[in-house]
This record gives C-alpha cells, sequence and structure tokens, in this order.
C-alpha cells in the first residue's frame, strides 16, 4: 500500500499523521487510520471533510475518494482472484476489461 495517496478529491490537500477529526459521538482521531471508522463507537463514515483550518477546502467528499492509487492494487487483486478460479483475462484495448471463462 506504499503507492497510495491520501488528499481531497476537490482540492488536493493532503493531511499530516496528526491531523485529527471528531465523530459524533465526541472522540477524536485521524480517520485514515481506520479507514474512516471511529474506534469508540465503530461509526463508519462514508464521507469525510477536508479540514479547512489546516489548509483545506472544508468540502465533504466520499471517503473512499481520498484514495489514490487504489486502481493498480484492485486490478492485481481482481488478476488474482481470476487466475484462482481459472478464468481468463482479456484486456482489449479499447472496450476495456472482459472476464471469459476458460
Amino acid at each position: 500500500m506504499d503507492n497510495i495517496d491520501i488528499y481531497c478529491p476537490k482540492c488536493q490537500w493532503e493531511p499530516a499523521e496528526d491531523s485529527e477529526w471528531m465523530c459524533e459521538c465526541g472522540h477524536v482521531w485521524n480517520t485514515f487510520d481506520t479507514g474512516g471508522r471511529c474506534p469508540s463507537c465503530k461509526k463508519v463514515w462514508d464521507h469525510t471533510q477536508c479540514i479547512g483550518p489546516e489548509g483545506g477546502c472544508d468540502q465533504w467528499s466520499p471517503h473512499l475518494d481520498w484514495y489514490h492509487g487504489l486502481e493498480e492494487i484492485v486490478r492485481k487483486l481482481k488478476e488474482e482472484i481470476l487466475e484462482d478460479w481459472g478464468v481468463e483475462v482479456l484486456v482489449p484495448a479499447e472496450v476495456g476489461e472482459r472476464y471469459l471463462d476458460k
């Protein structure tokens, strides 16, 4: 996961390791340490707010949209799964991915 960058999809602000968000339960933590799940009450935040006072835009975005570089990881995982299932992977240049049984 070294190739994943975390930054706001709207303004490209990058949270620091010590950046903090507050849950409605009052717990304060770095939401990216837990994938958007509050370690106290276990609420999963589908959206994350960019922190304006730290230089961000204050806008809300889907939490997963903050992770940049996941595409290659997901592609590799799909290929591994399909290989385990014995499925041939075809990637036509202009059509996109298609999967056909061998």
